[in-house]
């Protein structure tokens, strides 16, 4: 069987309830899409389809007939078995290796073109695999890799390195319409625009008083705290 043809019973297994119905009742353009859907597109169009042709309640389960497994989906219990069978039905066109899944195929298939759709948002390295760039996003974690070219401090994000450096131009982009200040920060305009508007969104869960910063809050609730040592 070749590998447009396992694509559509593999498609099929997961819409289809009824084993009367063929495959080839399915025009091609929703295998197409169904192909698509492992290379990261349509994925929302195939799980629509899924819930489409599957009741919300009483679904039975399947059961493997070498373990005690059971699976609410056909698709999952034919790729479950293949474990006992060792059937290895996806066959690559480049190098003849076969592989239990469909998705397993396509990631081998990027070692022969070099595709890398997955691309890191920190650093712009790209990677073949989805599982791969996880692991190499965990080192921008502890990472900074922006520098403020006036002092020797370093950021994650631009947005903060942005931020950090109206210190050294002095620069300060957010004006108050009811009095014309001007602050380097959108926080602290917000912060000021409270004095005109008399607004005091936070307020003590203890005393019930309110006020316009959390920061004062905050101090305000130490307060309370230290009463309660006593």
């Amino acid at each position: 069987m070749d590998n447009l043809n396992i694509i559509k019973q593999e498609w099929a297994s997961q819409v289809i309830d009824s084993t009367d119905i063929k495959v080839e009742e399915y025009p091609i353009e929703e295998y197409k899409v169904f192909q698509r859907s492992h290379y990261g597109n349509n994925t929302t169009l195939k799980s629509s389809l899924i819930t489409h042709k599957r009741p919300n309640s009483g679904e039975r389960l399947l059961q493997c007939s070498q373990c005690d497994k059971s699976f609410t989906q056909k698709s999952d219990l034919v790729k479950h078995q293949r474990i006992h069978t060792g059937e290895r039905p996806y066959q690559c066109n480049q190098c003849d290796r076969r592989f239990k899944q469909l998705c397993t195929l396509v990631n081998h298939q990027r070692t022969h073109t070099n595709e890398k759709p997955f691309q890191c948002s920190q650093c712009g390295k790209s990677f073949a695999r989805k599982c791969t760039l996880v692991e190499h996003q965990k080192t921008h974690a502890s990472e900074k890799p922006l520098q403020c070219s006036h002092c020797d401090k370093s950021f994650k994000h631009k947005s903060n390195l942005v931020s950090h450096q109206r210190i050294h131009t002095g620069e300060k982009p957010f004006q108050c319409t009811q009095c014309g200040r001007r602050f380097t920060q959108m926080c602290i305009l917000v912060n000021h625009q409270r004095t005109h508007t008399s607004e005091k969104p936070f307020q003590c869960s203890h005393c019930c008083k309110s006020f316009t910063r959390k920061s004062t809050l905050v101090d305000h609730k130490r307060i309370h705290a230290s009463e309660k040592l006593f």
